[in-house]
């Protein structure tokens, strides 16, 4: 495959007149069976669409031969790899509900899914099947099919493969598939309580392509990066679904910590990714700029990065550039900050989206005048990823953007955001309870986020309706909102949790980013340093005392930081602290570290 073939617009409409995502799938591979559909890193593992087409009968024929039929479930517990789409497609195929597992959880947790789910196949890693076996120990499960080698009481994808009966109707199958079905269940992720299996049919999925083409269109031939969890919807709509609508390639990265060399790799045309990644990167960009020797060098970044601002800016905002700024711009574009794209391997891509948590300010600033524009988007499993994002050339910094064709959103009295459309989940698996609680009673989507919506329909995320600080005073404040300055404010500063529900004044948790230690350390002439030796150093607390001072600059008097901690400890996703997915366990977290809250409290 060559990563730098030029990418064909598609005149006609690949998801006119579908109503499954067997037939989308279908036509792809009959459209363009020798563009590259799934690759590793490193072209280790290519296969075309037809080649992608082909696998997808053979496995489907071997789930066939064990009895799945339309409406079972099949799990799958895999890296991001090419397997899962096989898998998964193969499964969807025959209506049947294909669920992933995240990674990290424990033998009692994937018990708990596969019992909601009701699954009997299982595909997983070796790595995995040792979970797996103990989840299935408590009965129901009758097949566990490994994709990397052999594990007593499994059998391989090989085998999976080679049992299918030859005579299987597959095409009869994916026919007799209606959007009606469920196409699979993601599991959220419990921050209040046990996950909630949302079912999503065809047609939920579908809408949800055909509102996100409509404003991110993608091309034939797109190059997109699979790295975040199979388990998460971002991941199944932003590169397994989307890349089924023209043909795109997507690369998988089993190890998400290599992103930056998948990028190089890869060079996608669309990228996503969560806030922390952006963060990230900019800190490493930061300190590329900051190590620069030559002071011609060091002013020539920072005024292509100020031009670069202004004109994007301005052309953000329909408003016109001067002639002279655009020359210049053009100019500094081509000698300094295509370079610094390219550094990123971001040098060919077309659309980037960032979502699932707030976004500080100062990175979207950034990253638009380097010329990579983030386009905030918000959304929900439930909603089948995407409800809201900010359009091409009309980026409103501060909001997630507006609705995309097809949905409809509005808010409750008490702020809450409501949502309608085609995208809306079926309702939570065997929970109809807590459906209807979900759901109001002119059937709209309860969100459980307080927004607002301004007078050119643009969406403001201020919360989870939950996870509001009412202080003592009964002053209402947003912790995310002071979280995310807070981490803005210092490139040590990894992850922050502000405390103040019901409390006299906010204090805060923070957590030391691992990746930046190293870096600290240098600079300060310390050898060998861990997070850990680094929060107990006079030093560090000097520079987060400054970075929390210069955060709390930008609050309001209620909702600045009065006192905090430095953790040495990482918070890994999908442990205790944090959900697969990056959000905060507000609660966990409060009981784990109440000692070191209740000690911030100690002195008044």
């Amino acid at each position: 495959m060559s990563l730098s073939q030029d990418a064909p617009t598609v005149a006609a409409d690949p998801l006119a007149g579908v109503t499954t995502l067997c037939e989308l799938f279908q036509a792809t591979v009959a459209r363009v069976p020798e563009l590259t559909a799934l690759r590793t890193v490193g072209g280790g593992v290519e296969l075309t669409w037809g080649e992608y087409g082909a696998r997808v009968r053979s496995i489907a024929a071997g789930l066939a031969a064990l009895g799945v039929r339309r409406g079972d479930a099949v799990a799958i517990m895999l890296t991001n790899r090419p397997e899962f789409a096989l898998v998964d497609a193969a499964a969807m195929h025959l209506g049947a509900t294909p669920f992933s597992v995240y990674n990290t959880l424990p033998p009692s947790d994937i018990a708990f899914l596969m019992g909601n789910a009701g699954n009997r196949v299982v595909v997983c890693e070796q790595q995995f099947a040792g979970a797996v076996l103990e989840a299935a120990a408590g009965g129901g499960v009758e097949h566990v099919f490994v994709v990397d080698g052999e594990v007593e009481g499994t059998r391989t994808l090989a085998d999976l493969e080679a049992g299918g009966d030859p005579a299987f109707d597959f095409d009869a199958a994916w026919r007799a598939v209606t959007g009606e079905d469920v196409a699979t269940l993601i599991y959220t992720s419990g921050t209040t309580g046990p996950p909630k299996g949302v079912e999503l049919t065809h047609a939920n999925l579908l809408a949800e392509l055909r509102g996100c083409e409509a404003v991110l269109p993608l091309r034939e031939g797109d190059r997109l990066i699979s790295f975040l969890p199979h388990a998460h919807i971002a991941d199944r709509w932003g590169t397994y679904y989307s890349s089924m609508v023209h043909g795109s390639t997507v690369t998988s990265v089993a190890d998400a910590k290599q992103i930056l060399a998948a990028l190089h790799d890869a060079r996608p045309t669309v990228f996503g990714a969560v806030p922390r990644i952006w963060e990230k990167f900019k800190a490493a960009l930061d300190a590329g700029i900051a190590a620069e020797t030559d002071p011609a060098r060091r002013g020539a970044i920072a005024r292509a990065l100020e031009v670069g601002g202004l004109v994007a800016t301005a052309r953000n905002a329909g408003e016109p550039v001067d002639d002279a700024l655009a020359a210049e711009h053009a100019k500094l574009d081509e000698l300094v900050l295509r370079p610094m794209r390219a550094k990123l391997g971001l040098d060919q891509t077309r659309h980037i989206v960032v979502g699932a948590a707030p976004t500080p300010r100062a990175v979207l600033e950034f990253f638009l005048a380097l010329g990579l524009p983030l386009h905030e988007l918000w959304g929900m499993s439930e909603t089948s990823c995407c409800v809201v994002i900010n359009p091409i050339g009309a980026i409103r910094m501060g909001t997630v953007g507006k609705p995309i064709p097809g949905t409809q959103v509005r808010l409750a009295e008490d702020g809450e955001l409501e949502v309608h459309g085609a995208l809306v989940m079926r309702g939570y698996r065997d929970q109809p309870e807590k459906t209807a609680e979900t759901m109001t009673d002119d059937g709209w989507l309860k969100t459980g986020d307080i927004a607002a919506i301004d007078e050119d329909g643009y969406v403001s995320i201020v919360d989870r309706k939950k996870e509001l600080i009412i202080n003592a005073a009964g002053k209402n404040m947003s912790p995310a909102n002071i979280e995310g300055r807070l981490k803005s404010a210092h490139p040590l500063i990894g992850q922050a949790l502000c405390v103040g529900d019901g409390r006299p004044y906010n204090v805060a948790l923070l957590v030391l980013d691992p990746d930046a230690v190293p870096a600290f350390a240098a600079a300060h002439g310390i050898e060998g340093a861990t997070a850990s030796d680094l929060a107990e150093r006079d030093d560090v607390r000097a520079a987060l005392t400054a970075a929390v001072e210069e955060a709390n600059s930008h609050l309001a008097r209620v909702e600045q930081i009065k006192s905090f901690a430095i953790l040495g400890d990482e918070w890994l996703p999908g442990g205790t602290e944090l959900t697969p997915t990056m959000k905060l366990k507000r609660r966990p977290i409060a009981e784990k570290y109440a000692a070191q809250i209740e000690a911030l409290y100690a002195g008044g």
